[in-house]
């Protein structure tokens, strides 16, 4: 799927200029779409579960799983896994570069690793031949916690500036050993230092693809905002080839603030969009219970819509012209209207259902995941 087009004369996005891997299938960099990615929650010993989520992940949009591999009794599991999952799997490994070579051995299609955590760079080195040899990616992971060892203790430099240089040494590093399939990610809880690192990263490492992420975000609510703030600027910026939601919440929640994300961004969309004005004093039905049920209906429907549901005339149809279906109301009714055009008026009662039946005439009968470029 191609990324949308830029203006002739504008400089070309970032992830444009990056090279483009190939992660279990799924292309990454490039200008290739941006990857959805998550990572289970589930102990990897539990083979079945871990599947089940898998698959339910996939149903919900993810494109690449991250894996823990958290010692060498999970190896078997990961193996099991990685020989039945429905997406590409990514062993996350941290100290013991052992449990990353392994993993390369069992079906991993990628490597996560952190140089800072691994130990010696001669353990490093063991892993970028192992990976070498069986054409794995690997994507470094650099955090605020865990610096390259030359500057942990730096105080001339910013927490930004320490980031993209702990990862410019290690990509160095790789470099050295003739190792170019890599990905890139520098992290920390701050949006601030999280974006100005990514920007330097882009700025200096520009055919690396970067992996975007605001690590330790936070519960939902927190999470969801840092991180849609985070990696949305970014994103509009012509940066990032892949990202992860990192939420203290389900894997599924991480999945759909991601589509949202992309979607809000204008690169990607996954189903509709919901359009719904604040309320006000002008309101004269309950535009919140109405515009809930819309929501929570518009889960079935894998069309990537937009709809509008607005609470008066002010932000009816002219506003809101360009929505697939979409409804202006009034008192205790509403005006349902496609492309700006009013088709017929129905009771609040009614808004929900005549809105999907709207939908359902404008869908095709095979109800097929539709994931287009907006």
């Amino acid at each position: 799927m191609a990324a949308p087009p830029h203006p002739a004369s504008g400089p070309r996005p970032a992830r444009e200029l990056t090279c483009r891997l190939d992660v279990g299938g799924v292309p990454v960099g490039g200008g290739a779409p941006v990857a959805v990615q998550s990572m289970l929650s589930l102990p990897t010993a539990d083979t079945e579960g871990c599947l089940a989520a898998i698959s339910e992940l996939a149903a919900a949009g993810c494109e690449i799983i991250r894996v823990a591999v958290p010692d060498a009794a999970s190896l078997p599991s990961f193996e099991a896994i990685c020989a039945s999952s429905c997406l590409p799997v990514v062993a996350d490994i941290h100290f013991d570069h052992r449990l990353a070579i392994e993993a390369c051995r069992r079906g991993a299609a990628k490597l996560r690793i952190n140089p800072g955590t691994i130990g010696s760079m001669a353990k490093v080195d063991a892993v970028i031949e192992e990976c070498g040899s069986r054409g794995i990616p690997v994507r470094i992971g650099v955090n605020a916690g865990s610096l390259h060892a030359d500057y942990v203790d730096r105080t001339d430099l910013t927490l930004p500036e320490s980031l993209a240089a702990s990862a410019e040494a290690f990509v160095a590093h790789f470099h050295e050993r003739g190792f170019d399939q890599l990905v890139l990610s520098a992290k920390a809880h701050s949006v601030r230092a999280t974006v100005a690192a990514y920007r330097l990263l882009a700025a200096r490492l520009p055919n690396v693809p970067l992996h975007l992420g605001v690590t330790e975000a936070g519960t939902l609510m927190q999470g969801t905002v840092k991180s849609a703030l985070g990696i949305g600027t970014l994103l509009l910026e012509g940066i990032g080839d892949t990202f992860r939601v990192s939420l203290t919440a389900p894997p599924q929640d991480e999945v759909s603030v991601a589509w949202q994300v992309l979607a809000a961004a204008g690169l990607r969309r996954r189903g509709p969009e919901l359009v719904s004005c604040p309320t006000c004093g002008r309101c004269q039905v309950d535009l919140e219970r109405i515009a809930s049920e819309v929501e929570q209906r518009l889960h079935a429907v894998s069309e990537p819509l937009t709809v509008a549901v607005m609470g008066c005339a002010v932000n009816g149809p002219g506003e809101a012209r360009g929505a697939d279906v979409g409804v202006a109301c009034g008192r205790g009714k509403g005006v349902v209207f496609s492309g700006g055009k009013i088709l017929y008026t129905v009771d609040e009662a009614m808004i929900a259902d005549a809105l999907l039946d709207e939908i359902e005439r404008r869908t095709p009968s095979d109800g097929a995941n539709v994931s287009v470029v907006s």
